[in-house]
Order: C-alpha cells, then sequence, then structure tokens
C-alpha cells in the first residue's frame, strides 16, 4: 500500500522552511545593503576630507609661489607711499581750517 501524503504536511514540511529561508536572506541582503551604503557614505566623507586638505595645501603653495616677495614688497612700499601722501593731506586741510577759524576769531574780535 503507497503511503499517502497529505497536502497540508507538504505546506508544513516543505513551504515554511523555504517561506524562513528567503525572508532570512531577504534580511541578509537588507543588513548587507545597509553596511554597504554606510561605508559608501564614510568613504565619501573621507574623500571630501582629504580633497578639502589637498585643496588647503594647494591654495597655501600657490600664495608661496605665485606671488614673489619682490612683488609683496613693492605693493606694500607702494601702500605706505599713498597713505603718507593722504596724512599729508589732511594736515594740510587742518591746518587750513584752523587758520580759517583763526580769522573768523579775528574778525569778530575786531568788530
Amino acid at each position: 500500500m503507497p503511503i499517502q501524503i497529505e497536502p497540508l504536511w507538504w505546506i508544513t514540511a516543505v513551504e515554511a522552511p523555504v517561506v524562513a529561508a528567503l525572508f532570512w536572506m531577504i534580511h541578509g541582503l537588507r543588513k548587507d545593503v545597509n553596511d554597504r551604503i554606510e561605508r559608501g557614505d564614510q568613504r565619501d566623507s573621507d574623500a571630501l576630507t582629504r580633497t578639502r586638505e589637498d585643496l588647503a595645501q594647494f591654495k597655501i603653495e600657490v600664495a608661496r609661489t605665485y606671488v614673489p616677495l619682490s612683488l609683496i614688497r613693492d605693493l606694500d612700499r607702494r601702500i605706505a607711499d599713498h597713505l603718507i601722501r593722504i596724512e599729508e593731506k589732511l594736515d594740510e586741510v587742518t591746518r587750513a581750517s584752523i587758520a580759517v577759524a583763526q580769522a573768523a576769531r579775528r574778525a569778530e574780535d575786531r568788530e
């Protein structure tokens, strides 16, 4: 007599473990994908930090080598000369205004 296996037994014996295995695989895949995303974000962050540091070093190097020191000194001297001329003009205007004020006082005193 052949053994009769009921369909409910097949569902319980075969499908339930398969479904559980599928859920376990999906859970593992989700975890793996999340880990990869986090590692990718970390790599992007590290790359961005390295790029910023490299850019800062490049800016410093350009500042050192692009403009010669003689040009900076010349510019400093020219700015100082201009400031001295402005100061002299301000002194002249101040002296002139003082002279005008003194002349106005004398004129008032004569009246």
